[in-house]
């Protein structure tokens, strides 16, 4: 493969080359800063600074960052430590860094902010912040997570001018890590969430009940979740195949994108399991949250889940793996229920609890609402503004 020069790639794309008011943005895929990231971004861009992105393109939402005026850089990493690719990314990183210059790196995902912070150091970049979006040691994680993912965070700690995470035990394990609340450290409640698309959401051409033939009066469940291993779907099918058995009038939408996306498919398939509908990635998540009745995610393990405070937003109430980040959301009993992994008859049973009590639903999604207003995109955007303002 031949590398062309990052200073021929910035001529023919007229990026234009400063040593000041640069900011960079690092993550193993571009699908994450899409999700995430765009309206920090445009924080920054507002401000004044110039923000980049280095990323891999290889899940796509890469022209969603670029649309917004960001520059895109192609860096090849994989999500698994693991992977013989991520050499590659590192010295296409390693070869960006020393041509350019930023202010602050802001560095997310394990594996791209642990090379991004090392690289950063080596290159004399400007202060580096690290977003924890869940670390991947957590109670109850493999001894192999703690030994492989806990080291390299405290090898990275001397690399990290700022760390910020988005849950409790996070902010815990930070401070065994050596960082300081308030100094170095800090505690922001996720990525925040833009209400108002939630509080009246427009009008779409397609209503996903017509659409998949679901009456009015019939209850519908949705999980918003990418097709990974990480979201544990088998777990919520498993449930749902012994739900279904004595509730015939619930349906179970999976919205969302992944590597096991066609074997859940044929695992339904096969076990015939009804009422289960794969809609793939959308656009229009508010819509299909207007027409949903209970929204349910039963991760393994969770930084702060963005699609929990939507299904919030939209005062739904949810049934969630009691986990780390889930239950920083969920009340249990109050705003939704909370069930042990594993837990086939539990998670059964808080699903047909709320699918036959409409009144319940109604007073846990009235909670939920009201509680995430805490977690509105507007504040976290004033937190984020005075932590790069210290370090900008």
């Amino acid at each position: 493969m031949v590398v062309r020069s990052l200073q021929s790639e910035e001529k023919e794309n007229n990026i234009p080359h400063q040593d000041s008011g640069k900011v960079l943005f690092i993550a193993s895929v571009y699908t994450h800063l899409a999700a995430f990231h765009i309206p920090f971004m445009k924080m920054l861009q507002e401000k004044g600074y110039e923000v980049h992105a280095a990323a891999s393109s290889s899940e796509g939402r890469r022209e969603d960052v670029e649309k917004i005026g960001v520059t895109c850089w192609e860096i090849p990493f994989a999500r698994s430590p693991y992977s013989p690719a991520n050499f590659q990314a590192f010295l296409r990183l390693r070869a960006l860094l020393k041509e350019q210059h930023f202010d602050l790196i802001h560095v997310h995902t394990p594996v791209a902010a642990f090379l991004g912070r090392l690289l950063s150091r080596v290159t004399y970049q400007g202060k580096v912040l690290y977003t924890a979006h869940g670390f991947h040691f957590y109670r109850g994680a493999p001894r192999r997570n703690w030994l492989i993912y806990y080291t390299a965070e405290r090898i990275a700690s001397r690399w990290t001018d700022g760390l910020i995470v988005m849950n409790g035990e996070d902010f815990e394990n930070a401070q065994r890590l050596g960082f300081k609340p308030e100094e170095n450290l800090f505690y922001v409640p996720g990525v925040g969430v833009d209400l108002s698309p939630y509080s009246d959401p427009p009008a779409g051409d397609r209503n996903i009940r017509e659409e998949l033939r679901i009456g009015q009066d019939d209850v519908v469940v949705t999980c918003v979740a990418e097709f990974i291993e990480r979201k544990n779907h088998d777990f919520l099918l498993n449930a749902w195949r012994e739900l279904t058995k004595r509730c015939n009038s619930a349906h179970l939408l999976l919205v969302g994108k992944g590597e096991r996306m066609e074997t859940l498919q044929k695992r339904v398939e096969k076990e015939q399991i009804p009422r289960v509908y794969f809609l793939g990635y959308r656009r229009d998540v508010p819509q299909i949250l207007k027409e949903t009745d209970i929204a349910a995610l039963v991760s393994r393990h969770e930084g702060l889940p963005k699609c929990i405070m939507e299904a919030m937003a939209m005062g739904l109430p949810v049934v969630a793996s009691d986990v780390r980040g889930n239950r920083d959301l969920v009340e249990d009993g109050r705003t939704g229920f909370l069930v042990e992994l594993g837990d086939i008859p539990g998670l059964t049973k808080a699903l047909e609890r709320l699918i036959l009590d409409r009144e319940l639903r109604k007073a846990m999604g009235a909670a939920g609402q009201e509680k995430i207003q805490d977690y509105s995109l507007e504040k976290v955007l004033a937190e984020m503004n005075s932590i790069y303002d210290r370090y900008l």
